[in-house]
């Protein structure tokens, strides 16, 4: 399956990233005042546009590299850089493809990425930078400080948010096991998760761009945001029927992930892209719980067991009050199960309450 720009440039990231054979050939070739045109996949669309050079197939080296780009033609490397194939060669993309760059090194790195969907490493000599190219998208590549600096910007941001929907969320499990919950609190919850993602995502890309000098990042991020699961499919799928909604969840879902960040700050907007604002509807709707979110937190329950329990009950509440005979009456549901089942939600009943009123 072919990936997306997105998906090819983190995967670029990684392979440019600090602690990488690729990444030091690359500083040796800045610190030695020279450019390069680098192609990382030799494929047929590659040959096609390659003309004169040496082929050499030798295993990659940073120092080879180094002594290649010395070279005015571009260097053709495989697509996971372990081989050097190609060198001096000069590359002739179709010269009809628009380009916004101006030096000729980085109008063919750019021609050459689109036109063939191999990723294209530019190093400018003048201004002593190291450029990516993936299809449509430049992406230069920042010393560690700066990128460092960057992710505990956002490990800061990251907190705060993560602290937020820690509120809202204890809120809305409290509201749950009331049958207060109205539109507005759901709204909240899916607003913060959907706010968490994203900032977890930024940071994941910085942590991929740093490499050997993420790992303090990625424990962190791992920290903050690794017990998340799958929660805003949780908490759509527990109030798509309740709020009467036609959508799927995962319709709902990216429909969530396509918010602007502005329409994002906007509960109404974020209530309307999962469905649970028609016309008509406020946010002070009430609604009720299927019950999925607060049962995925019963430890060692199958998600199979979850979803009888939520056909046979078809509400949290009906889940509630149900005793330990009605919970055996769901097909794979023992006397054990139905007890940890039964003192499981009696147990966070508890704390939701204690939680919200004490």
């Amino acid at each position: 399956m072919e990936r997306t720009d997105d998906e090819l440039l983190i995967a670029t990231l990684a392979a440019v990233a600090p602690g990488t054979e690729l990444r030091d050939g690359l500083e040796r070739i800045l610190r030695g005042g020279t450019g390069a045109l680098i192609v990382l996949g030799n494929d047929k669309s590659i040959e096609a546009l390659c003309s004169g050079g040496f082929r050499i197939d030798i295993e990659f080296s940073a120092t080879r590299l180094r002594e290649l780009s010395k070279m005015d033609g571009a260097i053709v490397l495989d697509k996971d850089a372990t081989r050097i194939v190609r060198a001096n060669t000069q590359l002739v993309p179709d010269a009809s493809i628009e380009t916004s760059e101006s030096g000729t090194r980085h109008r063919t790195a750019e021609r050459v990425a689109i036109q063939t969907g191999s990723p294209v490493i530019s190093v400018s000599k003048s201004m002593q930078t190291i450029a990516l190219y993936v299809g449509h998208r430049r992406h230069v590549v920042e010393n560690s400080a700066a990128i460092l600096s960057r992710a505990n910007q956002a490990m800061d941001t990251l907190e705060r948010y993560k602290s937020r929907l820690d509120e809202v969320t204890q809120t809305l499990s409290a509201l749950e096991i009331e049958d207060l919950v109205t539109i507005r609190d759901v709204a909240a919850v899916l607003q913060r998760l959907e706010m968490v993602r994203r900032i977890s995502d930024e940071i994941n890309g910085y942590a991929v761009e740093l490499g050997t000098d993420g790992r303090l990042i990625t424990m962190q991020l791992e920290e903050l945001v690794g017990g998340l699961g799958n929660n805003r499919e949780l908490v759509i799928g527990d109030y798509l029927t309740s709020a009467r909604s036609d959508k799927s969840v995962e319709e709902a879902l990216l429909d969530l992930v396509a918010l602007s960040a502005t329409e994002l700050l906007d509960l109404s907007a974020t209530g309307r892209a999962v469905g649970f604002v028609g016309p008509g509807e406020s946010l002070d709707t009430s609604v009720s719980p299927l019950g999925y979110r607060l049962l995925t937190k019963i430890p060692r329950l199958p998600g199979a067991i979850i979803e009888r329990l939520v056909d046979h009950f078809e509400s949290l509440q009906r889940l509630l009050a149900a005793n330990i005979e009605d919970l055996m009456a769901v097909e794979g549901v023992g006397e054990s199960r139905a007890r940890a089942v039964r003192e499981g939600l009696s147990r966070m009943a508890e704390t939701s309450i204690l939680e919200r009123y004490v």
